[in-house]
């Protein structure tokens, strides 16, 4: 990790130098130049401020973009345009193409990958689920997909001494007997569901459970329509839950977030506990980058 902090750190010297001529005094500061301090560190922040205008209007743009229309549309001076996106450039952050051409440069990929792997989502997703829980009293679940199976990462609920051992954290369970399962196997192509069922044989845990594949099929067509997913007793008699996906910056399906409930008090709160899962699922979401 020392070695990789190395390589990114390297590179920015160009940048911080442009800081540096910008905060350092060519000569001795006198003391009757003590109060121009304050303006001159406000330079050196107007600086990154431009530079932060610059970056989020090529961002902006899926095509390269000329000089003189960034200059234009962020209503900077041409000259201060250039020395900022030349400072940049040197580390990677723009990329100059021939014919005066600017555009967000690779570094970026590099840091962003960097901050999705060390985004932790169950990290991100604890205060909602906690919220949720808070709002509702009824257990919330987080999970992830790990093969055939999901994973619980979390849970929150009033009394984990009292948990189902089937719904511990760090606990697995099948993909189609859960609503958060569902939610995974409803982005799969036909074919693959069609491995899966043939691999795994669609156990059965209720006679509610779904163990054939055109059962299986009909009830993945309803989460892609909904974009939930439910588990009427397929996992446990007695027990009802709802799913809703949590998707990243790229709009992939990470993780998933249920409620469940005793089917009898899920009956009696599911049209108020359904929009609030959502939102729960859509905040993370959108805390983990997605742009819902």
């Amino acid at each position: 990790m020392q070695h990789t902090a190395c390589l990114i750190q390297a590179p920015i010297l160009p940048f911080l130098s442009l800081i540096h001529d910008l905060l350092s005094p060519k000569a001795p500061m006198p003391a009757t130049r003590q109060a121009n301090r304050s303006s001159t560190a406000n330079s050196g922040i107007q600086v990154f401020e431009r530079a932060d205008l610059l970056l989020g209007m090529l961002a902006a743009h899926s095509a390269p973009v000329t000089l003189k229309s960034l200059a234009t549309q962020t209503g900077l001076n041409i000259s201060t345009v250039h020395r900022i996106l030349g400072a940049l450039a040197m580390i990677g952050l723009v990329e100059h193409q021939t014919g005066g051409l600017y555009r967000l440069g690779l570094r970026w990929l590099e840091y962003g990958n960097l901050v999705r792997e060390r985004l932790q989502i169950r990290d991100v997703a604890r205060p909602f689920i906690e919220q949720l829980h808070g709002a509702i009293g009824e257990p919330v679940n987080l999970a992830i997909r790990d093969g055939d199976d999901i994973i619980y990462l979390d849970r929150a609920a009033a009394n984990a001494a009292r948990v189902r051992v089937f719904y511990r954290v760090g606990s697995r369970a099948p993909l189609h007997l859960t609503s958060l399962g569902k939610l995974f196997l409803a982005e799969d192509s036909a074919s693959d569901i069609a491995s899966y069922a043939k691999r795994t044989g669609l156990p059965g845990n209720t006679e509610h459970s779904l163990t054939h594949l055109n059962a299986l099929n009909k009830a993945l067509n309803a989460v892609r329509e909904a974009g939930i997913a439910f588990d009427n007793e397929e996992a446990e008699l007695g027990l009802r839950c709802v799913a809703a996906p949590v998707r990243d910056d790229r709009g992939i399906l990470v993780g998933a977030i249920s409620v469940s409930s005793p089917t009898e008090r899920f009956r009696e709160h599911e049209a108020t506990w359904v929009p609030a899962l959502k939102a729960c699922a859509d905040d993370v979401s959108r805390a983990l980058g997605a742009r819902l």
